[in-house]
């Protein structure tokens, strides 16, 4: 049975990066613990996913406002002559401007980010809101923004945010997410796609095909912020404990109940399936991030296995909780 290929995946515009990456999102999250009050957990794990090969390093000016890109920026620092990929997102501050993409604002987070990250230019930037005011009025000048700083060589590639819809969301919600989605994708061409990844929410489905497939054809490359281990329990802790008993009993059989291997199939089953997308993991310490990327050690599941593990995700994803679970894998 043959390994997982490790070797670096293309994500567009020369982006060369290692199938995991890491996500920042819990750097400053309400109720944990933020960057400034003690960033030694954070730095930790950033060091150790460096050690361990990632290349792609995920951020946002809103995780933690701003402390997620200046602890990435420390790193980057400790790490002069190492090929990283800086990544980061706008939308989501608005500051004293009348809107997150009005006018200025994104050239003006920019130059906030990159002196954050004590860098020149960024690898990637991701419009990270789908809002962009009534009647979509900043929609045209955020685009011009975002294509001038590519072209300046302020940044490499365009980002954009990806489908999502809650566990419980109705086939008409899904429909129109879909159709948002592809309105906007038309407009913006973006360079990659940035979305969450959790496997028990139900599939987009995009002009026919699902999102891996769609993005393939476009020639556009992914990066799925995965849940982990943690995101899968807080899933499965809510919904129907009979139903998911019986989803889950059929991966136990096969995988067995080990710490790590709910994480060790929400990554492989992403990865597999396609070479143009790549999964960044959230973390807070030096061992979240060790098993994630112990998690991929080993051989790859076969076909058999892709789909037995599809099935049990499909009987879980059966059951509506009681409650909504966006916030399941919010970044």
């Amino acid at each position: 049975m043959a390994d997982l290929d490790l070797t670096s995946r293309h994500l567009g515009l020369g982006l060369l990066a290692h199938p995991l990456g890491v996500n920042l999102s819990a750097c400053g999250l309400p109720g944990g613990r933020t960057c400034d009050e003690d960033d030694g957990p954070f730095l930790d794990g950033l060091r150790r996913a460096v050690e361990l090969g990632a290349n792609l390093l995920d951020a946002a000016d809103y995780y933690g406002a701003g402390r997620a890109e200046r602890l990435l920026g420390r790193l980057l620092r400790e790490y002069p002559d190492r090929a990283l990929l800086t990544s980061s997102k706008v939308g989501k501050i608005r500051g004293s401007a009348p809107h997150a993409y009005a006018d200025r604002h994104i050239h003006h987070q920019l130059q906030q980010t990159l002196e954050n990250l004590y860098v020149e230019a960024l690898d990637l930037y991701t419009l990270a809101s789908w809002d962009f005011g009534p009647q979509d009025r900043y929609l045209g000048p955020a685009i011009e923004q975002m294509r001038a700083l590519r072209e300046v060589g302020a940044i490499r590639a365009i980002g954009m945010r990806g489908p999502y819809v809650p566990t419980n969301a109705a086939p008409a919600e899904r429909a129109a997410c879909a159709e948002r989605f592809l309105y906007l994708f038309r407009l913006i061409r973006p360079n990659v796609i940035w979305t969450r990844c959790n496997a028990l929410t139900p599939a987009i489905t995009l002009e026919g095909e699902d999102l891996l497939t769609f993005t393939a054809r476009h020639g556009v490359g992914v990066i799925l912020a995965a849940p982990g281990d943690v995101g899968l329990r807080s899933v499965l802790s809510q919904a129907s404990i009979e139903v998911v008993s019986g989803g889950m009993e059929s991966l136990r059989a096969r995988f067995g109940d080990t710490p790590g291997t709910l994480t060790r199939l929400a990554l492989l089953s992403s990865l597999q399936r396609v070479d143009h997308c790549v999964t960044v993991v959230g973390y807070s310490n030096k061992d979240q991030v060790e098993e994630s990327f112990r998690s991929l050690a080993g051989p790859a599941l076969t076909a058999v296995e892709l789909r037995l593990l599809e099935d049990a995700y499909a009987q879980i994803r059966a059951v509506q909780p009681r409650e909504r679970l966006s916030a399941v894998t919010g970044m």
